[in-house]
């Protein structure tokens, strides 16, 4: 085997350039253009987008990403995550010749970019590892499709391996096992439910045979397991619907808020499908998701910390990847 260095990519969602109106209008455009994300004939969904989505939604989220933006860095907070999971893992991965990077799907940096950097750097092979534990053709199908797009330009290939979804991995339901359990401890008050929210999808999707609210449910199993709590005490929720269609259910807003009425005082909410926290995790659930609560009745609200870049999601990205490169290194 050559002795040429190895890349190892991780691939988050994006975030925008910044928290400002255009930055953002540019940001949604990139994302809602994608047929992975809306999968509507363009004829259909161009002057929807364009018309309307593009006119209204870019000042709400705006507002929302400046809640949560890394004024330090300039940046959101994704960004920030996915760039401390990075460097710890090169930390961890230098003895071996590995150049560890990260890319975004959309407004950069993007993969096409990173890719040409590692070639840069020496890498002939590069294991891309998309960080989204469910799969689904929106997120690492996307991510795949990118990637080819990107190959698809170069004279010289280098070799890729992509990451196969990790919903039910030991290494991941230990972490998130881990995890909760410490939150949990250090948190004031012991809630009655946990939620468990994950990213919704529109049912059509699914319908059509995305294995998504499948990998779910199972990440939810293997975690009720590792945590020995019954589904009564840890509940399956999806949240972020965008438009009037349906989307995957039961909807996290609805489920706090029957919680809420029906005398539920304390709840805690957890997002095993998603590794890093961003927009959805610290403004939606925290802060939007935390007031409807509250205002229906609840006392006590907690949102637990996504993996990110601590010692338990470092730990399992490193099994993970390690075993991925297998016969590389």
């Amino acid at each position: 085997m050559s002795a040429s260095r190895i890349g190892l990519l991780l691939v988050n969602l994006g975030t925008p350039q910044g928290a400002d109106y255009w930055s953002v209008r540019r940001y949604l455009r990139e994302f809602l253009s994608d047929r992975r994300v809306v999968d509507l004939p363009p004829v259909l969904w161009r002057p929807i987008l364009e018309s309307f989505v593009l006119t209204f939604r870019p000042r709400r989220s705006a507002r929302a990403y400046r809640s949560v933006w890394n004024e330090e860095r300039d940046e959101g907070p994704l960004k920030t995550i996915t760039r401390a999971q990075a460097e710890k893992l090169g930390a961890r991965f230098a003895e071996r010749n590995v150049i560890v990077d990260f890319a975004m799907r959309y407004a950069g940096p993007s993969i096409g970019e990173k890719i040409d950097a590692l070639r840069a750097n020496g890498c002939e092979r590069i294991l891309m590892f998309p960080l989204y534990p469910q799969y689904a053709a929106s997120t690492t199908a996307s991510v795949v499709d990118e990637a080819a797009r990107a190959l698809a330009l170069l004279r010289e290939q280098p070799t890729l391996r992509i990451v196969p979804p990790f919903y039910d991995d030991p290494a991941y339901i230990e972490a998130l096992a881990a995890s909760t359990r410490a939150q949990l401890a250090a948190l004031d008050f012991e809630p009655e439910i946990l939620v468990a929210s994950f990213h919704g999808l529109p049912q059509a999707q699914i319908d059509r045979g995305d294995p998504y609210r499948r990998h779910c449910e199972a990440t939810l199993d293997a975690l009720r397991s590792a945590l020995g709590m019954s589904p009564e005490r840890l509940r399956l929720a999806f949240q972020s619907r965008f438009g009037r269609t349906q989307w995957t259910g039961p909807y996290t807003a609805n489920v706090l808020q029957e919680l809420a009425q029906s005398g539920v005082k304390r709840v805690a909410v957890l997002t095993p499908g998603f590794v890093s926290d961003c927009l959805e995790t610290l403004e939606e659930i925290g802060v939007e998701l935390r007031h409807s609560y509250l205002a229906e009745g609840g006392e006590n609200f907690a949102r637990l910390d996504c993996l990110n870049d601590s010692e338990d999601g470092l730990r399992a990205l490193e099994t993970i990847a390690r075993r991925e490169l297998s016969g590389w290194l």
